[in-house]
C-alpha cells in the first residue's frame, strides 16, 4: 500500500521503519534526512489541508498520525470530513491528551483507578491548596508540554515553584489550567493499546525512564530510554490493566460521544493497591513505539485494519526483548545545545537500529538539532542480551555534548537476575 506517516521524530522513524519491512510504499510528513528508503514530503505535521491534499493526490491507503499536535489541530477531522482513510483519534477524543483536566474527568465517570486531583485556572488557589495538601504531590500543566510538563514535588516549595512556573512562565508553551494530584508510589509501566470504538487491542507492556539521569535524578523529560516487555510484570497485573483501564476509557468515549480510535497510551504505576493511571496520551508513546514496533511480528497494518473494521485478530510478538537508550543533548530538558556532530555509525552492527530525532544531514555529517537526539536499540532473546548489545553500540559511537543514562531496565535487573 501507499502510506502516509505524519511527523518527523523517533517514533515516527519507527513506524516508517516498520511499515517499510511489512513492504509498503512509506510517505512521511515532514520526515528527516535518516529515514532511508521513505519518501519524505515538505508539510508541516499541523498543516491539516495541505497533508490530505497529498493524501488525495498520490492515493494513500492509510495515513497513521505520530504527534499530539498533529491531533490537536484536527488531522483526523479533516482527513475524514474527505474520506480519507487514517488511524488516530479526533480532536474531540485527542483531549484525552490535550487536556490533563479532561481526561480525570473521563476516569472519574469511567471508575477508572487514578489518583485524586483538583484543577486550578489561577495560582493563588492552587498555591492554597498545595499548602493545606502539604508533599509529596504532583503538579502537572494541563495543556501540551511535550512529555516535560509533570512535576513530582517532595516539597512544597517545589510544588509551589512548579505552579508558577505554569502560570508566569512559557516553560511549558501556554497553559491556562494546572491539575494538582495526590503522589502515587509504585512502579511505573506503560500499556498501550489500538482501539476504534469499543474494540482493544492491547500491546505488550514496556517500561518508559521520565528522569534524566540515572537512579531516576533530574527533571523529568520526554523519556531517556525504554524497554520492552517486561519480563517482571505478572499477567493478573497485566489483564487487570486491561479491564479496568483501556476497555472502560474506550467504552466511556463512546458513551461521552467522542469515540477514540488509534493508538491508546496508558501510563500506569503498579501500587499497593493495583495498577492507578498517571496519565492518558493520545497517540503512541516515545520512546516507547522504538522498542515496541520492532517485538511486533504481524503486520503493523493489519492489526490497525483489524480494530478498526471490528475483527478478530490475534497479533504476533518475538519472543525476545527490545531495549532503546536516548541519546541526548547537553542542557536538555531546558536548554539543549544545538550543532554537535555525532560518528561512528557506520560501524555499528546490522542487529543494532538507530531512530533518529532532533537530527539533521548537514554533507556527510550527522548534527544535533534538538533536545532528543537518537534512540539506539536492539532486540535479542534476553534483556540482558539487547542491553549489552545497546551500550556496547553507543561506547562505539563518538557523542561529543551529550549525555544518556546507564540504567536503562535496572528495575527489570533487579527482579530477574
Amino acid at each position: 500500500m501507499n502510506v502516509l506517516v505524519i511527523g518527523r521524530g523517533g517514533r515516527e522513524h519507527a513506524l516508517a521503519w516498520k511499515l517499510k519491512q511489512d513492504g509498503h510504499h512509506v510517505f512521511v510528513a515532514p520526515g528527516n534526512d535518516f529515514m532511508e528508503g521513505m519518501t519524505c514530503v515538505s508539510i508541516h505535521e499541523t498543516d491539516v489541508e495541505a497533508l490530505a491534499h497529498f493524501a488525495e493526490e498520490n492515493e494513500i491507503e492509510w495515513t497513521i498520525v505520530g504527534p499530539e499536535s498533529s491531533l490537536m489541530a484536527g488531522v483526523v477531522d479533516t482527513f475524514r470530513d474527505k474520506g480519507l482513510n487514517i488511524f488516530g483519534p479526533t480532536k474531540a477524543a485527542a483531549l484525552l491528551e490535550g487536556s490533563k483536566a479532561f481526561a480525570k474527568e473521563v476516569m472519574m465517570e469511567a471508575g477508572i483507578p487514578t489518583a485524586a486531583y483538583e484543577a486550578f485556572t489561577e495560582a493563588e488557589s492552587a498555591l492554597t491548596y498545595i499548602e493545606k495538601l502539604g508533599a509529596p504531590l504532583v503538579v502537572k500543566a494541563d495543556g501540551l508540554a511535550a512529555g516535560k510538563g509533570v512535576t513530582v514535588a517532595f516539597t512544597v516549595e517545589e510544588a509551589e515553584a512548579a505552579v508558577r512556573d505554569i502560570f508566569t512562565t512559557d516553560k511549558f508553551g501556554q497553559q491556562s489550567q494546572v491539575v494538582i494530584e495526590e503522589f502515587l508510589d509504585g512502579e511505573e509501566f506503560s500499556l498501550m493499546a489500538f482501539v476504534s470504538g469499543e474494540r482493544v487491542i492491547p500491546m505488550i507492556t514496556s517500561q518508559d525512564h521520565k528522569r534524566a539521569y540515572d537512579g531516576d535524578g533530574g527533571p523529568n523529560t520526554g523519556g531517556m530510554g525504554a524497554y520492552s516487555p517486561m519480563p517482571h510484570l505478572s499477567k493478573v497485573v497485566y489483564e487487570e490493566s486491561v479491564k479496568t483501564v483501556l476497555e472502560p476509557l474506550a467504552q466511556t468515549m463512546v458513551k461521552r460521544g467522542t469515540p477514540f480510535e488509534g493508538f491508546l497510551y496508558a501510563g500506569l504505576i503498579l501500587t499497593a493497591n493495583g495498577p492507578k493511571v498517571i496519565e492518558f496520551n493520545a497517540r503512541f508513546g516515545d520512546p516507547e513505539t522504538e522498542v515496541i514496533l520492532p517485538n511486533l511480528k504481524s503486520p503493523l497494518l493489519d492489526v490497525i485494519e483489524a480494530v478498526v473494521r471490528q475483527k478478530s485478530y490475534s497479533v504476533e510478538w518475538i519472543d525476545g526483548y527490545t531495549m532503546g537508550v536516548v541519546i541526548a543533548a547537553e542542557g536538555y530538558p531546558d536548554r539543549p545545545i544545538t550543532g554537535q556532530v555525532l560518528s561512528g555509525f557506520e560501524s555499528l552492527p546490522k542487529d543494532v537500529l538507530v531512530f533518529h530525532a532532533g537530527t539533521t544531514k548537514k554533507g556527510d555529517q550527522v548534527v544535533g538539532s534538538g533536545g532528543r537526539l537518537l534512540v539506539v536499540t536492539a532486540t535479542k532473546p534476553t534483556l540482558l542480551e539487547a542491553k549489552t548489545t545497546v551500550y556496547a553500540a553507543i561506547s562505539q559511537l563518538d557523542l561529543p555534548e551529550t549525555f544518556h543514562r546507564t540504567d536503562i531496565g535496572s528495575r527489570a535487573f533487579t527482579q530477574i537476575i
